[in-house]
């Protein structure tokens, strides 16, 4: 009899440690950005873990905006963009985020991850050579793999061990097709690169760059438009919008001539179902907000400075940064999930990130600062991280 060809499967699963199982579990939100666990008896929680940082995905305009696209034509787009999904207002978002970006084109898709799968795949082939951040995001290294190309990652944010990469890959081929992958904002980390000096560098070596600035989109750079806001050199930006613009889905802003690649080669872009329309309409309210309100991301980082100071002050180890995203470190996964369960006895949720996710012996909580956090919350989570100590 043949064996069960689930049973790797099985084995596999068999051996995770129970402190590295994922569960699903439900949350309704509530009033000032709270968060009710599913399951009777639940009380509610502050919310620390949203990437919602300025709360806009309740905000009375975004819900109208998507309303009312639901009234005109429906949920869904029905086909994909270049069958007959598109609408209207997937021309006028695009049209509006390049001229607030500064790009010369904007295409939308449907998820973060894919855009990140074509906008690697735009910019490399099984010939060239992938110089990625060591901790990029997952959904550029399933690109790469995509692509074909060879992947050699740089440790984190060390623009001297990148530059030596460059240097040697170049010295081996003056002709081959060097890429650079990085990110504005790290998601588990709070960090972020030197992006005018590592712009500059990938000039220097003729290498092609790409960003992910789906976590400082909103909240960083000029009025909220990113770090590699005009900044040269830098060939393709990613960004979403089920962040700080508070709907869903994701784009790709670039040059006409990538742009007109991705058009007409891209099969992410070409084979899925557009962006629906509600989602497309809740973004497009949500940058008209940030156009009218450029402070918002600026007003944000006033308070998360003076969170990572708090924190510091009380002797919690932070990674270097400027966003709202400050992760507590507390090693391993164990000690990681032990102070997500105190927390929320304490009426706060932040959830444990463990490997591997993050690499080993680094398990922490990832606290996440929104705008709509009701005043003394900072004061809460004080409290009760001395307690657990």
């Amino acid at each position: 009899m043949a064996a069960d060809p689930l049973d790797p499967l099985r084995r596999s699963l068999g051996r995770l440690p129970n402190a590295r199982r994922r569960l699903l579990r439900a949350f309704q939100p509530t009033a000032a950005g709270g968060l009710r666990p599913e399951g009777a008896g639940a009380i509610p929680l502050l919310n620390l873990a949203s990437n919602d940082y300025l709360g806009l995905s309740s905000h009375p305009r975004l819900q109208e905006a998507a309303c009312a696209a639901i009234a005109s034509g429906g949920v869904g787009a029905g086909a994909s963009r270049l069958v007959c999904g598109s609408r209207p207002v997937h021309s006028e978002l695009e049209t509006r985020l390049a001229a607030w970006l500064g790009r010369e084109r904007v295409l939308l898709f449907p998820s973060g991850f894919q855009a990140n799968i074509a906008a690697v795949a735009a910019l490399a082939d099984r010939h060239s050579l992938v110089l990625a951040d060591r901790l990029i995001h997952h959904s550029l290294l399933v690109g790469v793999q995509a692509s074909g190309a060879q992947l050699r990652r740089f440790p984190h944010n060390d623009l001297a061990a990148l530059d030596r990469l460059l240097g040697e890959a170049r010295a081996s081929s003056a002709e081959r097709r060097l890429v650079v992958l990085s990110e504005s904002l790290f998601s588990m980390e709070g960090s972020s690169p030197d992006l005018p000096a590592l712009s500059a560098l990938c000039q220097q070596h003729s290498a092609l760059l790409l960003i992910d600035e789906a976590h400082a989109l909103g909240v960083l750079g000029p009025g909220g438009r990113g770090l590699a806001h005009g900044l040269e050199g830098v060939h393709l930006v990613s960004g979403t919008f089920g962040k700080a613009f508070g709907s869903g889905g994701a784009f790709l802003a670039t040059g006409d001539l990538l742009g007109d690649w991705l058009l007409q080669r891209s099969g992410a872009f070409r084979y899925s179902t557009a962006l629906a329309p509600p989602l497309a309409a809740a973004a497009l309210a949500a940058l008209d907000l940030l156009e009218e309100t450029p402070d918002l991301g600026s007003k944000l980082l006033e308070r998360a400075e003076r969170w990572r100071t708090s924190l510091a002050a009380a002797d919690w180890p932070l990674v270097a940064g400027q966003g709202p995203i400050l992760p507590l470190l507390v090693g391993e996964d164990d000690r990681a999930l032990d102070l997500q369960r105190h927390l929320e006895t304490e009426g706060l949720l932040s959830v444990a990130i463990r490997p591997p996710t993050v690499p080993a012996g680094t398990a922490r909580l990832r606290l996440v600062l929104c705008r709509d956090l009701p005043p003394g919350t900072l004061e809460q989570l004080l409290e009760a991280l001395a307690r657990w100590r």
